[in-house]
């Protein structure tokens, strides 16, 4: 047995001193393709726009969905290469990639033609801000347009580390990581192109990948693929049943983030930008487990395929100890020091402190049903309402020149969508209408002491407001 085989020969020796070498590539090239869109983000939010951020940020929930259902996916061929390696049947590795080739390549047609014809309604369900829809559109679209690169190199990685072989993946990754930093600066600094230059880099950087993976493929001829290796058969066909579970769970977990984010994206651009850097650090500290995951299934497939079931346990095992340390660790300093990491992304002090609340769950409240409608309808219903009647001023349209932070904070949300506000304020409005009588009132007495000219009325009005929030603030 060569130097090189003995590496990827998982069903000897340590399993420690096997599985730790194996995996630290894994993780760095994991790290490298997640930085594409971390990146992107960064010099967006250095050098672009406040929409631009929030284009990138809800894009790349939309590209992280289709890149990690993908990859899931493609775990059923490292299962099965790695299973036919300890097995000893490595004639079946040759019509396995064959078949899978041609089953993602319809996976990329179906992803491009999707992602290009209905993008701008991909952000609009996205619930994109007003200001980033545009952005964020065009975002999607150009990702679509790669969208083969992207499917080819979650391939073409699940081939090497299937084969035992995760440092090639890394090498590629790393070269294409260089021109992905590269493509930000020229494209988003220098031509000022904002989320469609960040968007344009990460397809380059991807076509990068591929590009050096097939060449690395056929020069180190790891393995034999024939002509007629490339149609749908048994081999590809039951990749796709150990895949496809493990892509469901991915998929929903995906679905669930990108719903998350359509919420956000309701409470404007800070909340959505703030969201999408969270999201990214977020990104980042998953990909220990991945990567765990990944050096795991081709490492405990093996075992299977010779027949040392015991050592597959064993080495399932140390792989859940070792990501429970890493695990504390990353969750000690993003709780503690989260804030440090969003600042990585932005110079927006806003969306530092909106990103690192949501790392760090700094605003949980547990409550019934009734208080949370009743707290809700004076919090965030009320404020929708007043900023909207507000904005009806014939003197709104002459605000220029003479508003300053008040009007700007007043007016906000009042740029809403009307259809969604309709639906939540009829769904809420006894407590609505409870909130909106109180305030009727109030102002009543404002306009009284007004009419009258009566000074004192109005200093007492004023102070018992300037009280109130000064007891709210202590609180």
């Amino acid at each position: 047995m060569s130097k090189s085989d003995s590496k990827s020969d998982f069903t000897h020796g340590s399993i420690l001193g096997k599985l730790l070498p194996f995996m630290v590539p894994i993780l760095g090239a994991l790290v490298l393709q997640a930085a594409y869109g971390a990146v992107d983000l960064l010099v967006v939010g250095r050098f672009g726009t406040t929409s631009g951020l929030s284009a990138v940020s809800t894009g790349s929930q939309v590209l992280n969905l289709v890149t990690f259902v993908i990859t899931q996916f493609a775990m059923g061929i490292t299962v099965l290469i790695a299973r036919y390696i300890g097995e000893n049947k490595k004639q079946h590795i040759g019509p396995l990639i064959g078949g899978s080739t041609i089953i993602y390549a319809i996976i990329s047609v179906v992803l491009f033609v999707i992602m290009i014809g209905f993008s701008r309604q991909i952000a609009v369900l996205m619930q994109a801000p007003q200001e980033a829809v545009d952005l964020t559109s065009v975002y999607v679209r150009i990702c679509g347009g790669g969208i083969f690169f992207i499917v080819a190199y979650n391939l073409l990685a699940a081939i090497f580390r299937g084969l035992g072989d995760s440092k090639s993946p890394l090498i590629f990754v790393a070269v294409a990581c260089v021109v992905n930093i590269v493509g930000d600066l020229v494209l988003v600094a220098g031509f000022k192109m904002d989320a469609a230059g960040a968007a344009i880099a990460t397809v380059a950087a991807q076509a990068v990948s591929v590009v050096f993976a097939i060449v690395l493929l056929v020069k180190k001829q790891l393995v034999k693929i024939t002509g007629d290796d490339f149609k749908v058969n048994e081999h590809c066909v039951r990749a796709l049943k150990v895949g496809a579970p493990l892509a469901l769970q991915e998929c929903l977990t995906q679905i669930s983030f990108l719903a998350l984010c359509a919420f956000v994206n309701r409470l404007g651009l800070t909340a959505s930008s703030g969201y999408g850097v969270a999201c990214k650090i977020v990104n980042f500290a998953m990909l220990v487990p991945s990567s765990l995951m990944q050096s795991m299934a081709s490492f405990v497939s093996q075992n299977v395929g010779a027949g040392k079931e015991k050592r597959a346990k064993k080495a399932m095992f140390t792989g859940m100890g070792v990501g429970l340390v890493v695990g504390c660790m990353v969750f000690s300093f993003v709780m503690f020091k989260g804030d440090l990491l969003t600042g990585i992304f932005t110079t927006d002090t806003a969306v530092i402190q909106k990103g690192y609340d949501y790392l760090r769950f700094s605003h949980m409240t547990v409550t019934t049903a009734e208080h949370h409608d009743a707290m809700i309808a004076y919090t965030s219903q009320m404020c929708h309402v007043l900023s909207n009647a507000y904005v009806k001023s014939p003197r709104a349209q002459m605000h220029k020149g003479y508003s300053a932070g008040s009007y700007r904070d007043l007016t906000r949300v009042a740029w809403l969508n009307e259809t969604m506000w309709t639906d939540l304020f009829l769904e809420n409005r006894d407590y609505l209408l409870e909130e909106l009588d109180r305030m009727i009132g109030y102002l009543g007495e404002y306009r009284d002491a007004l009419e009258q000219g009566n000074g004192d009325r109005l200093c007492t009005l004023l102070a018992e407001g300037r009280i109130c929030k000064e007891k709210v603030d202590a609180e």
